[in-house]
């Protein structure tokens, strides 16, 4: 027969989604996601056919947000998947961004499915279909019921920790303007009322109420505009609700720094300038991991006569309260004289010898981080001759003021760490050249 020696790429992902999902339905917690899983399946299908079947546009927005609770669920089988995964080389800093990128793509899949909403109300207003009641205030208590269900039964540690995190909708802060006004009045209610409401059952109270409203006017009035109207307002909560939501995911997908500890990071910053030994840090980079998780990367330049892992803990044990994973490279300073001369040697980003290895464990260097800045002045007054010792072989530029010697010392930490040195050295006894 036959031989196909690469497999399939579409029968390798399958078999690969196949492997997890079966791992992960061993979990206990799994089970439990996977059988609210099929509960909102099944109760959006019924939602949407009783959507067809009454012609409401409204309805049809809120069941939209029984879909978001679906996407919502398959984050809490995402965390429950990355819960169980260790770092590997191709994601060293582990899989956690993942649950960052699954809620950022649930919230823009629920904006998206809004503006659908809106442009079909546009077109319903152009021409109104006759909207029958049977189910439709039916179809909103089971929605509702559908909804808070799934929000307050499931655990979801990405979506709490974002929704506990982001910014205030304008729908949670105009309910807080009238829970204050309502508190004024009757105080005994301040316990209920002024604590921040989630969102996500804000949402499900207003969509319920605007159907309900609608529900009304159809059935008194056969004023069947209402329910576009409706589903113009859900559309517009929604988009109000998901928004401060994508913002933050988002910004920790663009590697930004927090702006709430930007000044704790500057304090931790000039206290470990004033260690004995550092002269300056450079290029400071410190952003949000995942959720609740704070990476960063600094370079920190040292005097030629300071002890590089002495410097690598101080500044290790100042920043590591905030910062969980911290990466430091180490470098010495390349301080020279002033000179009209400057010496062509090795690059300073060649290979580094091995050397000592930090306590906090051993990884990869880096191809963007791992590297000794060093740099000489170079005079173009006028191209010098070419001297050559009987010591080295290689051709010599000018004449060096004084030894020069290149140390650099890198050092991870964090997930893991490594310090490594290299030193090389240049001969100080050339023949002078006469430049007259």
């Amino acid at each position: 027969g036959t031989i196909y020696p690469f497999p399939s790429m579409k029968r390798s992902l399958l078999w690969t989604l196949v492997k997890e999902v079966s791992g992960i339905a061993q979990v206990k917690e799994a089970k439990k996601i996977f059988a609210f899983l099929t509960f909102n399946i099944m109760c959006s299908v019924i939602l949407l056919l009783w959507c067809h079947s009454t012609n409401s546009m409204a309805l049809t927005a809120f069941a939209y947000l029984t879909i978001f609770d679906i996407f919502s669920l398959l984050t809490c089988l995402l965390s429950v998947w990355v819960q169980r995964q260790e770092p590997s080389a191709s994601f060293s800093f582990g899989y956690e961004r993942f649950e960052v990128l699954a809620v950022f793509a649930s919230t823009m899949l629920a904006q998206l499915g809004s503006l659908f909403i809106v442009k079909e109300s546009v077109e319903c207003i152009i021409q109104q279909p006759e909207i029958h009641t049977g189910r439709l205030l039916v179809g909103t208590v089971f929605g509702f019921v559908v909804h808070v269900v799934l929000t307050f039964c499931v655990t979801n540690r990405a979506m709490n920790h974002v929704v506990e995190a982001s910014t205030s909708s304008w729908l949670q802060e105009h309910m807080a303007d009238m829970s204050e006004s309502i508190c004024t009045i009757i105080p005994g209610l301040s316990k209920i009322l002024l604590p921040r409401i989630n969102p996500m059952l804000l949402i499900g109270i207003g969509s319920s109420i605007a159907l309900f409203i609608s529900y009304i006017l159809i059935d008194a009035q056969s004023y069947h505009t209402a329910d576009t109207w409706a589903a113009i307002c859900i559309a517009v909560m929604t988009c109000g609700t998901m928004f401060p939501m994508s913002v933050y995911t988002g910004k920790i997908l663009l590697q930004t720094t927090p702006s709430h500890i930007l000044s704790q990071l500057d304090k931790l910053l000039r206290e470990a300038s004033t260690l004995d030994g550092v002269l300056e840090f450079r290029h400071e980079h410190f952003w949000t991991l995942s959720f609740g998780t704070l990476a960063g990367s600094v370079q920190v330049r040292v005097r030629r006569d300071a002890d590089e892992q002495l410097v690598l803990a101080h500044v290790f044990n100042r920043l590591s309260n905030l910062v969980r994973v911290l990466t430091i490279q180490i470098f010495k300073d390349d301080w020279t004289r002033g000179s009209a001369f400057a010496v062509l040697g090795s690059s300073p980003f060649g290979p580094l010898s091995s050397g000592a290895t930090s306590p906090m464990g051993a990884r990869a260097q880096s191809p963007t981080h791992d590297y000794a800045a060093s740099y000489l002045p170079v005079s173009s007054f006028r191209p010098l001759p070419t001297v050559t010792t009987p010591n080295i072989g290689v051709p010599i530029v000018g004449t060096p003021s004084k030894p020069l010697t290149d140390s650099a010392g890198i050092a991870r930490t964090g997930i893991a760490g490594v310090a490594t040195s290299r030193a090389s050295a240049i001969p100080s006894q050339f023949t002078p050249v006469d430049l007259s």
